[in-house]
């Protein structure tokens, strides 16, 4: 993706997210310069890849495959390990008419998907195989705001905004926003967006990024290389 692609999908997020009555935390807004100059005192958010997080699952075609991500927090791993602590994250999502969050599951990482606002919001669902693998010919059940819902294979649940569906482990789904964009919220089990997303297909989890221009904000995929 370029980079100036980027920062209008920022923008546009941004002003989509206050649309809505969210605002961002402050360090959302942060420059390079700025986060840089407080890596040391912001080094929990940096840890916990707290951010924006754009992304086309490398496949250059964001608009037909792609995602808006913001984690607005983050636990820890050896936290949930050990059963007490900070366990928990929470994400802000944007999901735009037909674009497609493609086929996954996660290993550890249980969810809650919430249609804040906006259109409506498909999520369509397979079970597993007893391994753990994408299974065509498998259902399950899932809960929707509480109360169990047994899927079919390939069955579309179709969320109003207020609508709410939680996925384990094992659940695999993918979603889209229908008749318009979306806006979502994520609250979950601790968040490992490196390796704790098996997509059904072989496709990447973060964008290639070319540097056409100068980023408005980081990435959390820039941290590695720009907060050094």
């Amino acid at each position: 993706m370029k980079r100036s692609r980027i920062n209008e999908i920022m923008a546009e997020a941004d002003e989509m997210i206050r649309s809505f009555g969210f605002v961002l935390p402050p360090f959302a807004y942060w420059t390079p310069a700025r986060f840089k100059a407080c890596a040391a005192q912001a080094q929990a958010l940096i840890d916990a890849r707290c951010g924006w997080d754009i992304t086309d699952y490398g496949a250059g075609r964001f608009d037909d495959m792609g995602l808006f991500l913001f984690t607005l927090r983050n636990g820890r791993l050896a936290d949930l390990q050990r059963g007490g602590g900070m366990c928990y994250a929470e994400k802000l999502l944007i999901s735009k008419q037909d674009q497609l969050s493609p086929m996954h599951t996660h290993v550890i990482k249980a969810e809650d998907i919430i249609n804040r606002g906006g259109a409506m919001l498909v999520v369509e669902l397979f079970g597993s195989d007893p391994d753990g693998n994408f299974d065509e010919t498998a259902g399950g059940t899932v809960m929707c705001d509480g109360i169990a819902h047994r899927f079919a294979p390939g069955e579309r649940l179709a969320l109003a905004p207020g609508e709410s569906v939680t996925l384990m482990p094992g659940d695999w789904h993918a979603f889209w926003g229908e008749g318009g964009d979306v806006l979502i919220g994520e609250v979950s089990t601790v968040n490992d967006d490196e390796t704790d997303n098996i997509f059904r297909d072989p496709i990447g989890r973060f964008a290639q990024i070319e540097e056409d221009a100068a980023p408005t904000h980081l990435l959390v995929s820039d941290y590695p290389s720009w907060l050094v």
